[in-house]
């Protein structure tokens, strides 16, 4: 591989843009050129925007802007997603994160061949796309990883497997966690195992009675044709979580407020968190996982009900088969082993992929001696899915600076490059220099899972 020199990567750029083969040889990552498509609202003007699909079936996006500065940005984005991938599913992410645009990055995202759960799939996907991308118009002065969700799970995990070539040579300059489910699998959705029985026990409607009784970490038994509209109403039957707090009866009260207290989940993700217990579930262990349980919650004192006693002689237990929590752990588990600059951002208050997973990461990156490598930042916010413009552009920024000028940001530093990207874009920056977020076990009970350390 060579870098190439500007000129050269308008000239490739023109030819794909037009549709013309670039007759390479020994391309396997696609079946066709990307094609030109008319780019979505919100990217900047005479923005250049490709699409098309790779030979293992991943639809995918690119966008190149006029003012290209030469680094591209390879998004990973979040769910898993559990519908059928549709062509122009990237383009959400890319509007989502023009900023990345905006700030003279090329952007490029696969949709990953197929819906569902799989870190080492999508980053297998993730990175044929960065091959696409480098076949086609020349290796970019810097590929740097953006991951976003549980595509920050994805992102590292794609680092991990793909960061260096046959020949032992960096493959990526940097990598971008935001909102990062960066835990890995066996310790992120606990919690979300420990809703399914806490919430039946006190609801019992999930499965309701009649129907045919499967395990709670199942998700849901295969061949279910429970919809998410009804799964909303039996929660909402249960502990009335949609309708204004007066509205509630004195049961549904009682019930909400135990299952927030003791599952330790915000109420305006409640539903969210159950859906993704059944539906992600499902399909993590009946379609990934060959039906073995990853989750236990053996051993788990419940706290925060009114009665915990009856509580925990009441739950329902299970108990985690070990080639299960093998299998996921071997899909989706890190190492930490960081081979070039990492940011990550978080909101203290985000309700999905919750901060304490940061002290997580931290702990696994610092156990493989690779601290220097990794700096994090925390924001006031209480959002998920995207922060404030201005602090994507400072990471961008302090990514670009730490990997060409080897000035390793920190928060505060970041804080002021935020600060500056305000004049551009306008909202508010958040950055809390201070933060350290709390154990995973303030939030998710801790408890032992076999093979696991």
């Amino acid at each position: 591989m060579f870098r190439v020199s500007k000129v050269r990567m308008v000239m490739k750029f023109a030819a794909a843009a037009l549709g013309l083969s670039l007759a390479l040889v020994g391309c396997a990552t696609r079946a066709e050129p990307p094609a030109g498509k008319t780019c979505p609202e919100g990217l900047p003007a005479e923005t250049k925007c490709l699409a098309g699909q790779d030979a293992n079936g991943a639809w995918y996006w690119i966008a190149i802007p006029k003012a290209w500065n030469g680094t591209l940005v390879l998004h990973t984005h979040g769910g898993p997603r559990l519908k059928t991938p549709k062509p122009d599913d990237a383009v959400e992410d890319l509007q989502r994160f023009a900023v990345t645009v905006a700030e003279g990055y090329a952007w490029a995202g696969s949709n990953y061949r197929r819906e569902g759960y799989g870190v080492r799939s999508a980053a297998e996907d993730s990175d044929n796309l960065r091959k696409l991308f480098w076949e086609t118009f020349g290796r970019p002065k810097r590929t740097v990883l953006h991951g976003q969700s549980w595509g920050g799970n994805v992102a590292a995990k794609t680092a991990e497997l793909y960061g260096k070539d046959a020949d032992g040579k960096l493959v990526y300059d940097g990598v971008i966690l935001t909102s990062g489910v960066v835990s890995g699998g066996t310790r992120a959705y606990d919690f979300r195992a420990d809703l399914r029985a806490v919430y039946q026990y006190y609801c019992g409607n999930h499965p309701q009675p009649g129907e045919t009784p499967y395990p709670l970490w199942q998700g849901q038994p295969v061949g279910s044709k429970l919809t998410n509209k009804q799964l909303d109403e039996r929660v909402n039957a249960c502990t009335g979580v949609d309708l204004p707090a007066g509205q509630r009866t004195a049961p549904q009260k009682r019930n909400l407020a135990n299952i927030l207290a003791v599952t330790r989940i915000p109420e305006r993700t409640l539903g969210s968190h159950l859906g993704w217990a059944t539906f992600t579930f499902a399909d993590m262990v009946n379609k990934r996982l060959g039906g073995k349980n990853p989750f236990s919650n053996v051993g788990v004192t419940y706290a925060g009900s009114d009665d915990d006693k009856a509580l925990n002689e009441g739950v329902a237990r299970f108990a985690a088969d070990p080639e299960g929590v093998r299998l996921l752990s071997e899909d989706s588990d890190l190492t930490g082993k960081l081979l070039v600059p990492t940011l990550t951002m978080h909101a203290i208050d985000d309700p999905t992929a919750f901060v304490e997973l940061e002290q997580v990461f931290h702990d696994t990156v610092a156990k493989a001696g690779k601290s220097d490598l990794l700096v994090q930042s925390f924001t006031d916010e209480h959002e998920h899915s995207k922060l404030a413009t201005p602090e994507y552009a400072a990471l961008l920024r302090a990514m670009t600076a730490w990997i060409e000028q080897g000035a390793k940001p920190s928060p505060a530093s970041l804080a002021a490059g935020c600060a500056a990207a305000v004049k551009i874009y306008g909202e508010a920056c958040h950055f809390q220099v201070d933060y350290q977020p709390p154990t995973l076990a303030t939030r998710s009970y801790p408890r032992a899972k076999p093979g696991l350390k």
